[in-house]
């Protein structure tokens, strides 16, 4: 990994032509550090300058939102310090996904929940992480607190083969980003058919339906992004959150603009009832049922 810090979020977004509704959440975002206070994993495969809880806050206000569901990056490894600092920081606005390593004691879980996390989240992402032991994500998956979920980051070319590890873990899942499907073959490609047949499977599997800058190819707008996924949240719409994904980790070189971002909304979520479902319903079902 390189020593030269990496900035991959916009300096100066633009405010949102849509209003989210009050009470609304980015249920998928994340903080950098302060590296000062809390440094980088060895094992990271990027090192980002600083994007601490008072940055994401200010962004959170700025883009007409309320509350914050704070993911751990995979460069703080699984020390979950940052993350739990800014649910801290948050006063109750933010609650937390973690990511442990599977040995991890029941009281540490513990701990995790006190702090205000709710779920954990494996990565099969193999540029960002390089060991996904199955056989022990089950083992820890059995041993959540209760209410907990589980949140998966994978490719759709590696759908198929996780499906017998997802389908045995014993607490509901969500998917990051919809498990990455080319959204530029339509709402009607393989990528889709195979993440509905997925979804079809069990009645508590939830997905974000986040990042046209990750997934669309052709940029801003992201015209196929809309156009693929408006049917997936009109057709499964108790199960889909959306969040901004912000600082954008590893998006340095194509960075999105968060108010664009925001207005992708109404246009995969067109009725005020579908809003309200995917920004305040549905996550807080997930992060605020308690």
């Amino acid at each position: 990994m390189s020593n030269e810090r990496i900035v991959s979020w916009h300096g100066n977004p633009s405010k949102p032509l849509y209003v989210p509704p009050a009470g609304a959440i980015d249920a998928h975002c994340h903080v950098f550090g302060p590296m000062a206070q809390f440094p980088f994993s060895a094992k990271a495969k990027y090192l980002p300058e600083d994007a601490g809880p008072d940055m994401l806050f200010a962004l959170r206000d700025h883009l007409g939102f309320d509350r914050n569901v704070i993911v751990q990056a995979s460069c703080h490894g699984t020390d979950n310090a940052a993350t739990l600092d800014a649910i801290a920081r948050s006063n109750g606005k933010a609650r937390g996904v973690a990511v442990v390593d599977p040995a991890i004691h029941d009281a540490e879980l513990q701990a995790l929940h006190d702090g205000g996390i709710r779920g954990i989240r494996f990565n099969f992402l193999k540029r960002l992480v390089d060991d996904a032991p199955k056989d022990k994500f089950l083992e820890v998956a059995q041993r959540l607190p209760q209410g907990w979920h589980v949140v998966i980051y994978f490719e759709a070319d590696i759908l198929e083969e996780l499906r017998p590890f997802m389908d045995a873990i014993p607490v509901p899942l969500v998917i990051d980003h919809m498990g990455r499907p080319d959204v530029t073959q339509g709402p009607d490609g393989p990528d889709m058919k195979a993440f509905r047949n997925f979804l079809n499977s069990r009645d508590d599997i939830w997905f974000k339906a986040t990042c046209p800058d990750r997934l669309d190819g052709n940029g801003d707008p992201w015209d196929m992004f809309a156009e693929s996924v408006a049917p997936l949240v009109a057709d499964y719409p108790t199960r889909c959150l959306w969040g901004t994904d912000w600082p954008h980790p590893n998006m340095q070189d194509a960075i999105p603009d968060d108010g664009h971002l925001v207005d992708m909304i109404p246009r995969i979520a067109p009725t005020e009832e579908l809003q309200r479902l995917l920004l305040i319903d549905n996550p807080e079902a997930l992060y605020w049922a308690d």
